[in-house]
């Protein structure tokens, strides 16, 4: 197989592995590994210019590591007005018209007169033991998103200028792989997310649950609903309008995604309608109940509506055994459905009225009641 052909099939691996890759990370590593590769390097990291910071952090390091480098480092970056190469791409060669090249450093200097030499380059080079690397900057969508780096061992073979060509080539097609990252991660987003508030949608919910309770039946964890339903929608729609109703809705989001950050790791959403929840793993059950009392009592002070009514079930209270997500989401919604009821202004906690004998508890675990015309009714509409 000749050069051409092992490099044009070195682009199609490095294409296929950035389309395989199911997260952001996923993507980056493939583009360092595809790129390392297709140049016989023996280390690669690929970074990202962070313009409000002016400095390029490094998103993942791949290949034979240095001391101090990380696979995927948490706050690796330098100033950029330490590379004048790249100042010069941003600002001058390609913002004039020119293409955004890629050039060759080694660790024994420039190797063209008119390349993008970097002292601090060269001396990173001799300090981590290779012996030169080429730089291929990543234009996304019209404007610099970044670059690709590759390095050599001391002793192999200096790359050139038609290795600097070829990295040009990846450039671009790493910058393609990233956009489509970018536009299926965006996808997950809108999958997931209410377009109102911005919260976390039914869909997130049901998933986390899930997974929530699998971790609450294998490991114990401690799993809390709270679930919410504003109280005054309808009559502040019918009175002032909806987009009114609208920003009723969006204010409530923003206290449950306030309060919700007490929680760690909380999941804040909208389910739908007037209804919206707080799903947490790991807070004991009264921290859970304490966040709620405090959504409470902001939703009263918000000049729209007419507050909310909370209920709560969680795994550490004495609500029985809790084997399904269905069943955790039935609790929390009978208590919310008597709060309700009892225009109660402090939450509703399932199981603190009896236990297993609490109002609530037999609400929730009772079969639904039959209607006369033979169809069995669900609690508030939501059976799971």
């Amino acid at each position: 197989m000749g050069e051409e052909d092992g490099r044009l099939r070195a682009v199609v691996t490095l294409a296929q592995g950035m389309a395989a890759a199911q997260s952001p990370r996923e993507s980056w590593r493939a583009a360092a590994l595809g790129a390392c590769s297709a140049l016989d390097g023996s280390f690669a990291a690929l970074s990202v210019w962070e313009r409000e910071r002016g400095r390029l952090r490094v998103l993942v390091n791949v290949g034979e590591r240095a001391a101090g480098e990380e696979g995927f480092p948490d706050d690796e970056a330098y100033p950029v007005n330490h590379f004048p190469e790249i100042t010069e791409f941003l600002h001058e060669r390609w913002a004039g018209g020119g293409e955004p090249n890629a050039w060759v450093e080694t660790a024994a200097g420039p190797v063209e007169q008119e390349g993008g030499y970097c002292h601090q380059r060269v001396a990173a080079l001799r300090r981590r033991g290779r012996g030169s690397c080429v730089v291929a900057p990543i234009v996304l969508h019209g404007r610099a998103w970044g670059e690709l780096y590759v390095a050599r061992p001391v002793g192999a073979p200096v790359f050139g200028r038609a290795d600097a060509d070829f990295a040009t080539v990846l450039a671009a097609v790493v910058a393609a792989g990233i956009a489509q990252t970018e536009r299926l991660e965006e996808a997950r987003r809108l999958a997931f997310t209410d377009a109102l508030t911005g919260l976390a949608n039914r869909r997130a919910v049901d998933i986390r649950l899930d997974e929530a309770v699998a971790r609450h039946r294998s490991d114990g964890f401690v799993v809390s609903l709270v679930v919410c339903d504003v109280n005054g929608l309808k009559q502040v729609n019918d009175t002032l309008g909806h987009a009114v109703g609208d920003r009723l809705l969006e204010r409530f989001g923003s206290v449950l995604s306030l309060c919700g950050a007490m929680l760690p790791g909380a999941l804040a959403a909208r389910l739908g309608g007037d209804e919206f929840c707080l799903l947490a793993v790991g807070p004991s059950a009264d921290e859970v109940v304490r966040v709620g009392d405090e959504v409470c009592t902001r939703a009263a002070e918000l000049e729209l509506g007419d507050g909310v009514a909370c209920g709560i079930a969680s795994t550490g209270d004495p609500i029985g055994e809790v084997t399904s997500a269905r069943r955790l989401f039935r609790l929390a919604d009978a208590a919310q459905y008597k709060a309700k009821a009892l225009r109660a202004v402090k939450p509703v906690v399932a199981g603190r009225d009896g236990g297993l004998d609490d109002p609530v508890v037999r609400l929730a675990d009772s079969p639904p009641p039959v209607a006369e015309d033979g169809e069995r009714r669900r609690i508030r509409g939501r059976e799971r």
